[in-house]
């Protein structure tokens, strides 16, 4: 019986299977439909991909993606620069953006603390954060962490660092199930939790 190991496909099945939330089965999947396309439709692909990896890189100001210094958020001269919601990751700027509910700025801290993974504060862009605060006018920073033990490890230990500096530090309501992800939240959750958020 014939070997059917066909090399670069498994390599291609592999690197899919790298993604997160991705299964062997899917893996497949998505590498038969790479297959399956015109040449220049999997050229296109593979460009998107490199050209995404190369161009795009944290803004200066609030650490989310770019492809420019500062993000279009920060550019936006009409934000309310008083105010800044911290986010773990930069597909939750998305999330609240989605409600068009808030009018303030961002922080991306790129994860959580969680010291059984090896995270600690060092490992965050948690002094990206601190000197945004002792350089700019900030009245309210917001932590919109998601609502797990590591979620509330990385507020509670960012509220002590800001608190001294007579800035207001409030928490999201708990519109939002404890245990869930922002980016699965919908709006209408996301917005009352914004208009519900409690100082802490």
């Amino acid at each position: 019986m014939a070997n059917y190991n066909i090399i670069p496909l498994n390599e291609l099945i592999a690197q899919f299977e790298r993604l997160p939330g991705i299964g062997k089965k899917t893996a497949q999947r998505l590498a038969y439909n790479i297959l399956e396309q015109p040449p220049e439709r999997a050229q296109q692909f593979a460009e998107a991909l490199v050209n995404a990896r190369k161009k795009i890189h944290f803004c200066k100001d609030c650490q989310g993606f770019t492809d420019m210094e500062k993000c279009a958020i920060c550019s936006d001269n009409t934000r309310d620069r008083s105010v800044i919601c911290v986010v773990a990751e930069p597909k939750d700027v998305m999330a609240f953006e989605r409600t068009r509910e808030f009018s303030g700025l961002y922080h991306v801290l790129h994860g959580v603390i969680s010291p059984m993974d090896g995270i600690g504060p060092d490992s965050l862009r948690i002094k990206e954060l601190m000197t945004r605060l002792s350089n700019e006018d900030i009245k309210e920073i917001i932590m919109a962490t998601n609502p797990t033990v590591e979620g509330e490890a990385t507020a509670s230990y960012i509220s002590r660092l800001v608190k001294p500096m007579g800035i207001k530090v409030t928490r999201l309501a708990y519109g939002i199930p404890v245990g869930s992800d922002l980016e699965y939240a919908d709006e209408y959750t996301l917005a009352r939790a914004l208009e519900g958020r409690n100082e802490i």
